[in-house]
């Protein structure tokens, strides 16, 4: 039994992993093109713009996660009907977001744009990403959510082929719009939405399809409000962590702007870019590890559960030590591959990697942790998890900088993580400790 469980894990995980980095080349590709075509002011125009769309895919992973756990967390009690109606409410409720998040976020683009400190060429470079992505935020929505409902249907290694049908498709476009024909952001965003677009569409034609295990039509499609709070109860904290996400994003920025310049905005979008193959490998940890904690929450097998979170806590902190390792000892080359002709923007980036990501790996502990009470439906504890990330930062982000500077922005974000880490690893072991009393027992009796 113990080694079924980690071959299940790894069947998960290993293309689980796959997709989400593949997923990431939509984001990193882009800011490649960006750093060598556009240069720093563009790659200010993308991150000070990166906040509004991190809310939209936000969104998309709350009803992604929702659905996909509650989907799993039935099919283990045995109720395939009940799966299948959470998620047709699953896909229904992605429609019925897009024109609120849409226009929301259309009213208040230009006004988070210039809080965040950005003006002239900057800002302009800014709302030419935002004006597309918002229009085609139906795509952004469906492209976050399908995979993950795609790999609790019990299709991972599809899920992976959506996703890399997706990034070429990305790169491709991305090459033609913004090298050729020098689109600058316009050509980024343009080509990012085609390429949500092509997933979008592909992942709703696989539950049309024979191949998948629950397979819809379209008589079916009905909206269980029941599903709705219990999606959303599960959900919130996939939501939260981009919501947090994006804050931190856009008060970095605005600190940046006001204890520095533009340029430190720019290296701090190449940090951004550099550390989304970390997250997006934990995050692949974590969501292979999801389905079967779920399942197996669904099932009472305490002992399985156990040992996933334990094989996906190491592998996620391991991963992480190699990468700030890595950084720490070639920062000059990772930084190469955005921008290799701009001396002062490359110094800023090596200053940040120094200085913001020497605890990196304590983020796959927290996104792992996470996931783990959003697969045992414990969506308060998973939200503890990420709104205490961003509650704990903000003090630091307050009291550093006045103290350092622009060196006390770039060390706030490590400490906050240190500071939290030490009350999740106490929770988690607590939690632990009371599920395995009762199965104790149990096996005495």
């Amino acid at each position: 039994m113990q080694t079924s469980i980690y071959k299940q894990f790894w069947k998960y995980t290993i293309p689980t992993v796959a997709a989400m980095l593949v997923n990431g080349l939509y984001q990193v590709v882009d800011g490649i093109f960006i750093g060598r075509y556009v240069g720093a002011d563009g790659l200010a125009g993308i991150n000070v713009a990166w906040p509004v769309i991190g809310s939209i895919l936000g969104i998309g992973m709350l009803v992604g996660v929702g659905t996909g756990a509650l989907v799993s967390i039935r099919q283990g009690e045995g109720d395939n009907a009940g799966a299948k109606q959470v998620l047709t409410t699953g896909l229904l409720l992605l429609l019925v977001l897009m024109p609120i998040v849409a226009g929301g976020l259309f009213l208040f683009a230009d006004d988070f744009l210039r809080w965040q400190g950005a003006e002239g060429r900057v800002y302009e470079l800014g709302l030419q990403y935002l004006h597309i992505l918002i229009g085609a935020c139906v795509f952004t929505l469906g492209s976050i959510a399908m995979p993950f409902l795609l790999r609790n249907d019990d299709s991972p290694n599809l899920a992976t082929m959506l996703m890399v049908v997706g990034a070429v498709v990305n790169i491709v476009m991305d090459y033609i719009m913004i090298a050729l024909w020098g689109w600058e952001l316009t050509g980024a965003a343009v080509a990012t939405a085609i390429a949500q677009a092509v997933v979008t569409a592909l992942g709703l034609a696989y539950f049309f399809s024979s191949r998948a295990n629950l397979r819809l039509k379209i008589s079916e499609f009905k909206l269980k409000l029941a599903a709705v709070p219990q999606i959303f109860a599960i959900g919130t904290s996939s939501f939260f962590m981009y919501a947090y996400g994006s804050m931190m994003v856009a008060l970095h920025n605005s600190l940046f702007t006001q204890y520095g310049d533009v340029l430190i905005i720019g290296a701090y979008a190449i940090l951004g870019y550099i550390v989304t193959v970390y997250y997006l490998t934990v995050e692949g940890v974590a969501n292979g590890m999801q389905p079967l904690v779920s399942f197996n929450h669904g099932a009472r097998n305490q002992d399985n559960i156990r040992k996933l979170l334990k094989v996906a806590m190491t592998t996620s902190i391991l991963i992480g030590v190699g990468f700030v390792v890595l950084l720490n000892l070639f920062p000059r080359e990772f930084v190469s591959v955005f921008n290799s002709s701009d001396n002062q923007l490359i110094e800023n980036t090596v200053l940040g990697i120094r200085l913001h990501l020497f605890a990196l790996f304590l983020d796959g502990f927290l996104v792992v942790a996470g996931a783990y009470y959003q697969a045992i439906n414990k969506g308060s504890k998973a939200m503890f998890v990420t709104v205490g990330n961003m509650l704990v930062q903000l003090p630091f982000l307050y009291i550093m900088p006045k103290l350092f500077g622009v060196a006390g922005i770039w060390i706030a974000y490590p400490l906050s993580n240190i500071a939290l880490s030490a009350v999740v690893i106490f929770m988690l072991l607590k939690d632990i400790r009371r599920y395995q009393a009762p199965q104790t027992e149990q096996a005495i009796a």
